[in-house]
């Protein structure tokens, strides 16, 4: 037998009142129908739970597609699996530096097609006041960099890819304009190796939607 792969999660739990991004609201998560209310419709013995959420795309670890930019673009349910599972990735260790620019790529070596994860080490703040404050992000330059560079996908453990006070959000618009999705909010990088591993990150396949959140694990 092929020898056990590992597979590392490096996703955040979606939880009942959590706030992801300060002004959007936490999602609210309850019963729609309870254990206990569905009794009267099976045998003795027999109960289910149908769950019920109501959040908006934003909440968790989430992947962008370029409908979330752009109004032409390509939404969830326009992604093709290809570009968001067993993506050949590499990690980037990108700590104590909040302005992420070029030079913290690697320059001689072929990108092309993979997914490039930045770890900086912010999602240590996940679900404090400081996880929204100061975050570290890339800049316009290195997203210009990865996108000539024609890579599948980028993700980050930050709250946001984008300095949010630059209201143009230029990592985004090159990003998104080059149909590479965005994968915000992860968490665990630190337990991935520099390369040699794949990373899947697959949203539910829903139309008119730019964003939602994502299971996103790698294995080594």
């Amino acid at each position: 037998m092929p020898a056990a792969r590992t597979l590392i999660d490096l996703s955040h739990t979606v939880a009942h009142g959590l706030v992801t991004y300060k002004g959007l609201p936490a999602p609210i998560i309850c019963d729609y129908l309870s254990r206990e209310a569905s009794r009267q419709h099976y045998a003795p013995g027999v109960e289910f739970q149908i769950g019920k959420i109501e959040m908006v795309a934003n909440t968790g670890t989430y992947l962008d597609s370029p409908f979330h930019r752009y109004e032409n673009g390509k939404d969830l349910s326009q992604l093709e699996l290809k570009k968001l599972a067993n993506l050949p990735a590499i990690k980037i260790t990108a700590q104590h530096k909040q302005a992420i620019d070029v030079s913290c790529f690697p320059r001689n070596e072929n990108l092309a097609g993979k997914a490039i994860l930045v770890e900086t080490g912010w999602s240590r703040n996940w679900n404090t006041p400081q996880y929204f404050e100061g975050h570290p992000f890339l800049t316009e330059d290195a997203a210009k960099f990865l996108a000539d560079r024609g890579v599948a996908l980028v993700g980050i453990d930050s709250h946001n890819i984008d300095d949010v006070q630059n209201l143009r959000r230029p990592v985004h618009s090159i990003l998104l304009k080059q149909e590479i999705p965005i994968v915000e909010h992860m968490t665990n990088l630190a337990a991935l190796p520099p390369k040699d591993f794949a990373l899947f990150a697959v949203p539910v396949k829903v139309k008119g939607f730019g964003t939602f959140p994502v299971r996103a694990f790698a294995i080594l």
